[in-house]
């Protein structure tokens, strides 16, 4: 990327960006960081490996829903040992990013909603 730098606005509700100030406080990365940082983080599961390595993306360790575990793994593991709980929570804080990436975009499309008398979330009929 090149040194020059562009504005992007995104507007969310209050309790998300809360939520992703507090996790950028405790990774010690401003808002825009951690946003920034974040939005590449979540590309990978939507674009080929930079390796070129088609057979290693369409391993057991890959799904189709572009989450690659032996990936996250991997790059839990780049700053460090990490115990059994830090790389559950790695890994699973991923999962919970793309659902909820996953289910914002189908209630962007009408597809899902979220419905409290029916007790979650619920298909639409469109």
């Amino acid at each position: 990327m090149g040194g020059d730098r562009q504005s992007v606005k995104t507007y969310v509700p209050t309790e998300q960006k809360d939520v992703w100030r507090d996790h950028a406080d405790e990774l010690d990365m401003s808002l825009s960081e951690f946003v920034r940082t974040m939005v590449q983080a979540g590309r990978r599961g939507f674009a080929p490996d930079d390796t070129g390595d088609s057979e290693e993306a369409a391993s057991a360790g890959a799904d189709p829903g572009g989450h690659d575990l032996e990936r996250g793994v991997r790059e839990a593991l780049e700053s460090g040992p990490r115990s059994w709980d830090e790389l559950v929570e790695a890994v699973v804080g991923d999962v919970e990013d793309e659902l909820e990436a996953t289910l914002d975009e189908l209630q962007e499309r009408n597809r899902v909603r979220y419905s409290g008398r029916e007790g979650g979330y619920v298909l639409t009929d469109e």
